[in-house]
């Protein structure tokens, strides 16, 4: 169980292809990730992350934003020790940060802390107080893709925690893809869990969880731009609420 700081058997036909310690060809990781998106549609999550990690090994990792750690606790089960990368904006709750050091702690993963080039500090004085209030997307694009795209050069593939049910611009997530602007393969092992699977996952395992899920938040971001959701909305509803902004970047 470490941190560090930085700025099974196959479901289907789908053959893992180690591609060993150094970067391969794009157009290959291209194909490869078509093919897997097709073949492993209804693999369970847990044969979906052994996949990918016997096919990249130590050039895969798991990327969590922290709301809970279901995807980094699936992954330590087919890798143990899996890079866990987590990407501190300096506008996250305490109890976010808090969920990353206990995850860090308790599990058999490597979190990895990814941190933009400019604190929030330098980040206001180059463009003004509240950059998150008055370009939100600007505000993402420094303070998260940026970041992660610079975190991720060492890896083949990375996995998210993107589920279908939780926004109609989700609904279509496949469970293997290419990310064509990092030029990786992308592995969303729960894509087609509900909130339910989820919650069940949670208390079979007792896996770490946000406790502002259980204060009203049913997705966890930075603080100014998250709020509580209200009965009948969405789980995305309170991200970046009153603008038509819905996705920070990171997945499109």
């Amino acid at each position: 169980m470490t941190t560090t700081e930085t700025t099974t058997e196959q479901h289907t036909g789908v053959e893992a292809e180690a591609v060993g310690a150094e970067a391969v060809d794009a157009e290959a990781l291209e194909a490869l990730a078509e093919r897997a998106g097709r073949e492993l549609e209804d693999a369970p999550a847990l044969d979906i992350l052994r996949w990918a990690t016997e096919t990249f090994g130590s050039r895969f990792c798991v990327t969590s934003s922290m709301e809970d750690a279901v995807v980094a606790h699936l992954a330590s089960r087919a890798l143990p020790g899996v890079d866990v990368v987590f990407l501190d904006t300096g506008y996250h709750f305490p109890e976010t940060i808090g969920t990353r050091d206990a995850v860090a702690a308790v599990m058999d993963v490597n979190v990895i802390t990814l941190s933009p080039t400019r604190t929030v500090a330098e980040q206001d004085a180059e463009h003004g107080a509240k950059l998150h209030d008055r370009d939100p997307d600007l505000c993402c694009a420094l303070r998260k893709v940026a970041p992660l795209e610079a975190g991720l050069s060492e890896y083949d593939a990375w996995a998210t925690g993107l589920r279908r049910d939780e926004s109609p611009t989700r609904a279509s997530t496949p469970v293997v893809s290419w990310d064509p602007k990092r030029r990786k393969v992308k592995v969303s092992p729960i894509a087609r869990w509900t909130q339910a699977d989820v919650e069940a996952y949670v208390a079979e395992h007792g896996v770490l969880t946000n406790p502002l899920l259980t204060d009203g938040y049913a997705s966890v971001g930075c603080a100014p731009c998250t709020r509580r959701v209200l009965e009948g909305e969405d789980a995305r509803a309170g991200r970046w609420a009153g603008s038509d902004k819905t996705e920070c970047g990171l997945h499109g």
